[in-house]
C-alpha cells in the first residue's frame, strides 16, 4: 500500500515575479507520485504581536490561524526563499515566528527541504545558514543536498519554468530524500 505524504510549500518572497516563487510553482512537476503538495501564502500574515498570541489562541489573527492550520496538516515543508541582507526575509521570519509559538506550534519537529534562488553569485547560502538557528530552536530536521541556486536568469525561461537540468536533478534528489524521510517517520509512529 502506497503511503501518501502531505507537503506544504512556502515562498519567502512576496514579489509576483520572484524566482523563488517560480521555483516553488514548478516543484509539483518533480515530486514523487505519492506526494500531495499545497502552496501556502504568507502575504496576509500581520507583523507578530504577542498580545494576540495568547495560549488559547482565540485572539490570533485569522490569516495566522489559516497558516498554522495548513502547517499542522503537513507531514513536511518545502521553503523556497531569497536572501535579504544576508539573512531570512522579514516576512518569512515573521510567519515562522507566528507559527512557532505555543505548545500547539505546528512547526515543532517538522522536516523541511530548504532551497533558495538568487540572481547573484552566492545562491542564498547566508539565508540558509541563518535558518539553522531557527531550525535548532524548533527541532526541525532538514534534508540534503542543499539547493543554492545562483544566476537565476540563466536557470529559468521567460515563462518561469526551470530549464537547468543539473539544478532540476539536485532538486529531485532533495525532494526524494524529504519524501523518504517522511515515509520512515510515518512507519515509525
Amino acid at each position: 500500500m502506497q503511503k501518501f505524504i502531505q507537503l506544504i510549500g512556502i515562498s519567502g518572497s512576496l514579489c509576483k515575479k520572484s524566482y523563488n516563487t517560480m521555483l516553488l510553482n514548478t516543484l509539483a512537476n518533480v515530486l514523487p507520485e505519492n506526494v500531495l503538495f499545497e502552496i501556502v501564502s504568507i502575504a496576509d500574515i500581520p507583523v507578530y504581536n504577542g498580545d494576540f498570541d495568547i495560549p488559547d489562541a482565540a485572539e490570533r489573527p485569522s490569516a495566522v490561524k489559516i497558516f498554522r492550520a495548513a502547517l499542522a496538516k503537513a507531514d513536511g515543508l518545502v521553503i523556497v526563499s531569497p536572501e535579504y541582507n544576508y539573512s531570512i526575509p522579514g516576512g518569512l521570519k515573521n510567519a515562522i515566528d507566528w507559527a512557532s509559538r505555543g505548545k500547539d506550534s505546528p512547526l515543532l519537529n517538522k522536516t523541511v527541504a530548504l532551497m533558495g534562488v538568487t540572481p547573484g553569485m552566492w545562491g542564498t547560502v547566508r539565508m540558509q545558514m541563518a535558518f539553522q538557528q531557527v531550525f535548532l530552536a524548533l527541532s526541525i530536521k532538514t534534508v540534503k543536498p542543499e539547493i543554492l541556486i545562483a544566476n537565476a536568469k540563466d536557470k529559468f525561461d521567460a515563462a518561469g519554468k526551470l530549464i537547468d537540468e543539473p539544478t532540476a536533478t539536485l532538486i529531485k534528489k532533495q525532494l526524494g530524500a524529504l519524501t523518504e524521510m517522511l515515509i520512515q517517520q510515518k512507519e515509525n509512529k
